[in-house]
């Protein structure tokens, strides 16, 4: 009987050498049980798809793994930590593909408010953006690579989402002494930081009498990384239910950018 035949590729899809450098950080099959017979390539691959083109889990293309499986496998790995267990890592190669130190010793925090479907279940309205939904709080590294995300309601001031990022981050990076921010994170929060995270919190401030666009220093680095999230269509809004979906799909987002700069080979035709 003639074998299945290989799809066509998708430009989302990994490359072979996008999957070698991902493959050795995905979990094993646990021991015990029915044996693995999903091809944890493809189901990279739909989540990948999904992440990019903004499509709903039911709208995932028949040539994938079944869409209920995909689903199962991203959301055992959010819960298992492995999409930010990844996404650290491959930080880590690309700082140092660019004679950088793996970690980090400045990073750059801002928040970016999006509108929320019906679906999801954090929703609140920023007076000072005018949107009615959440808000992802991100902190990056002076590469514009993702440190920390924490996403919670867009109602939320700046300073105390601040504070709910910067804790998630304490005992992970070791050589972090300095951050920058706008002047919305002026105020008690600069000693908060420092004397709760041990950090330098450094305001970076408009200046006002300025009537042309001006790229600020520092603060351009992390409004780039959100240019770049919200080239993956599943991120133009917050499409999930819980925080924690919603912050994985950010990480899967993240992860796809890096393998295409980690790995430059060329793709190819993958069997389904």
């Amino acid at each position: 009987m003639a074998g299945k035949p290989a799809r066509q590729p998708y430009p989302s899809d990994l490359s072979d050498g996008e999957w070698q450098v991902v493959q050795p950080l995905l979990p094993p099959p646990r021991p015990g049980g029915r044996q693995r017979t999903t091809n944890p390539r493809e189901v990279l691959n739909a989540i990948f798809y999904l992440t990019k083109n903004g499509c709903s889990w039911k709208a995932l293309p028949h040539d994938f793994p079944p869409e209920g499986t995909v689903r199962d496998y991203f959301h055992a790995w959010r819960r298992r930590g492995v999409w930010e267990r990844i996404q650290d890592t491959l930080r880590r190669q690309v700082r140092r593909q660019a004679g950088r130190e793996e970690e980090p010793s400045a990073g750059i925090i801002d928040s970016q408010s999006v509108k929320a479907t019906r679906t999801s279940g954090t929703r609140g309205y920023d007076a000072g953006k005018k949107i009615k939904g959440s808000k992802r709080h991100i902190v990056v590294d002076t590469l514009g690579l993702l440190v920390a995300v924490v996403v919670h309601s867009a109602a939320v001031q700046d300073r105390d989402g601040a504070k709910l990022v910067l804790a998630k981050m304490q005992g992970r990076c070791p050589r972090l002494s300095l951050l920058w921010a706008d002047g919305g994170y002026a105020g008690k929060l600069v000693g908060w930081v420092q004397q709760v995270c041990g950090w330098l919190l450094q305001i970076v401030r408009r200046t006002d009498n300025l009537r042309r666009f001006v790229v600020l220093p520092r603060r351009w680095v992390v409004e780039r990384t959100f240019g770049w999230m919200v080239q993956y269509r599943r991120l133009s809004k917050d499409y999930e239910f819980h925080t924690e979906t919603s912050e994985a799909m950010i990480h899967v987002a993240m992860i796809h950018l890096m393998l295409r700069r980690l790995a430059t080979s060329t793709r190819v035709v993958v069997a389904a």
